[in-house]
């Protein structure tokens, strides 16, 4: 088969993808050992209400680039946004909707975490137009928790979900799973305690050890092997499916209508914009598509705002990386995607990668079923040799 002259096509998007907006809180009260998210702990206390403005004033700056399109949601994540009061967020949202049409219907969520619960506090976030909670459980076991570094206990996981569905009837729990000295009973334990209280949506994620983290200098020595990890994971996705829940992304499972929508926009190489210290986002145009970063350091970021240019890093990333940018998302999906999708989010034909996706099936990593394509079980167990085959020539 020819090769493809990416630079002889011009053609951009004819539509745009839904836009949703990202926010990043950066504090935590302490930085997990295995946590490689940009977080810092506020050793001398933050300004809430500057934040906010930076926030807002940050949201402006993007305005000019997405003019016109609503929002379909928004996701508050960090960090830790519920070190922030209702009234922070009040204000925060308040502005958002004073630059922005919101979807009368929009997703807005905002993780917490257990050690930062108070009822007052979580009825104040309801009334500010929080509708969905993700809250960092990890895990309801006191030592598991004690070796992760989280600054609550297993009393205090259980009482902020009880307090989180007198508020909120759309609530997400994070548990891990392989975490140091972890059988396979203690993590259906989890599992189970979480289900008991009637969640929606629950995210499940094998412990990796990342670069740049305290676990990866001093790595624990009693993780469980890969073939307890792996009893492990079929168990969760097993016992999830039993009760009822969808596995629609690698680690995201979900009961009907309770998918999270700024995720799944998010992994179907939507648009959003980000705004914070360190937020990342994406901006599609009829000219192609832009990725951007804003500074990291909370001191450093709010000093760019008011200097006027928030972005630490912007760029136009090259059509010969677009079909594995989106592939790097769209395979997450368990159930696949419509192929017309490609074109739609890329502006490039699917011809482009036919040679690939033909080696994807050829290897019983891809599955193509009329106008679906969606990775088979091995595919989605060796996810990363699905992936390199839509890297571009030279980045192998």
């Amino acid at each position: 088969m020819s090769v493809v002259d990416l630079s002889a096509l011009t053609g951009g998007l004819r539509e745009l993808p839904p836009l949703s907006l990202y926010v990043h809180f950066p504090w935590c009260i302490r930085k997990c050992p295995y946590c490689d998210f940009n977080s810092h702990e506020p050793k001398n206390g933050f300004d809430e209400m500057a934040y906010v403005d930076a926030l807002l004033r940050d949201l402006e700056y993007s305005l000019p680039e997405v003019w016109g399109r609503p929002l379909t949601n928004i996701f508050m994540g960090g960090g830790t946004p519920s070190l922030f009061s209702p009234q922070a967020m009040d204000a925060l949202l308040a502005g958002v909707r004073a630059r922005m049409k919101l979807h009368p219907d929009a997703e807005i969520t905002m993780e917490a975490n257990p050690g930062t619960f108070e009822i007052e506090r979580f009825r104040g976030y309801r009334e500010a137009g929080i509708n969905r909670l993700s809250i960092g459980i990890q895990s309801f076991d006191p030592k598991h928790l004690k070796a992760l570094g989280r600054i609550h206990d297993g009393d205090e996981a259980k009482r902020a979900v009880e307090i989180a569905l007198t508020h909120f009837d759309n609530v997400n729990l994070d548990l891990m799973y392989a975490l140091p000295g972890q059988t396979l009973e203690e993590a259906l334990s989890d599992l189970n305690t979480a289900l008991s209280y009637g969640i929606t949506h629950l995210s499940a994620y094998h412990l990796t050890i990342e670069p740049n983290t305290l676990f990866a200098a001093q790595t624990p020595q009693n993780l469980p092997d890969d073939e307890v990890s792996a009893d492990m994971q079929e168990a969760i996705e097993s016992c999830l499916e039993a009760a009822g829940f969808d596995h629609y992304e690698t680690s995201a499972f979900a009961k009907p209508g309770r998918h999270s929508r700024h995720n799944l926009n998010y992994w179907q190489f939507g648009d959003y914009v980000g705004i914070g210290a360190g937020a990342h986002g994406k901006i599609s145009s009829h000219a192609g598509i832009v990725r951007q970063m804003r500074h990291k350091q909370p001191a450093a970021y709010l000093k760019a705002v008011a200097d006027g240019n928030p972005l630490q890093s912007q760029q136009k990333v090259a059509r010969a990386d677009l079909p594995f940018e989106f592939m790097m998302n769209l395979l997450r999906l368990t159930g696949g995607f419509e192929s017309r999708l490609f074109q739609e989010r890329t502006g490039l034909p699917l011809a482009l990668i036919r040679r690939q996706l033909d080696a994807a099936q050829a290897q019983g990593l891809l599955d193509a079923d009329g106008a679906i394509l969606r990775p088979t079980l091995k595919g989605q167990r060796f996810l990363n040799d699905l992936l390199t085959l839509f890297l571009k020539e030279g980045d192998e």
